[in-house]
């Protein structure tokens, strides 16, 4: 299984809970990880992450983007069926603003939809409606196998080793 990450993955747990100077090993292991084709992340959230920050998420993930980025072009029209069907037929361009990056994160899963995880920190809301839904709401209509960091880090077994 690969597991595809999303932006806020890296951006919640370098800010919350594995900062990049506290658990290095989180971090390294992430490395690891995608150096074994397990972890990835599509071009387009790189991107995002990288937009308008410099700080040591951003050097970290300069540092390594051989190991960790997915190396592939999404699929436009896998784009275009996550957009329409999983968000709304008709979004204006503010609603496709918010979406953000989303669309082509859930759309490189739906590509290979038995050999792929999207993880995300964010939470199922299935009420929300148009560019408001949830990525595992979207992963859950589309097929997607979706997790969130927890999940993602339990099947992948992180650990940090220390002994104390």
């Amino acid at each position: 299984m690969l597991y595809l990450l999303d932006a806020n993955v890296l951006i919640d747990a370098n800010r919350d809970y594995y900062p990049l100077g506290r658990v290095p090993e989180f971090w390294e292991w992430l490395v690891d990880r995608a150096t074994k084709q397990q972890v990835k992340i599509p071009l387009e959230v790189y991107e995002e992450i990288l937009a308008g920050r410099d700080d040591d998420l951003t050097r970290w993930l300069k540092d390594n983007r051989d190991a960790l980025l997915l190396d592939e072009n999404v699929d436009e029209m896998l784009v275009a069926q996550v957009t329409e069907l999983g968000y709304g037929p008709d979004l204006s361009e503010e609603e496709v603003e918010r979406i953000g990056r989303d669309p082509f994160l859930i759309a490189y899963a739906l590509g290979k939809p038995a050999q792929r995880t999207v993880v995300t920190t964010e939470v199922s809301k299935p009420r929300k409606k148009r560019a408001n839904r949830h990525i595992p709401d979207v992963c859950d209509d589309l097929g997607v196998f979706c997790r969130n960091t927890y999940q993602f880090i339990d099947v992948l077994d992180f650990r940090t080793g220390r002994r104390e």
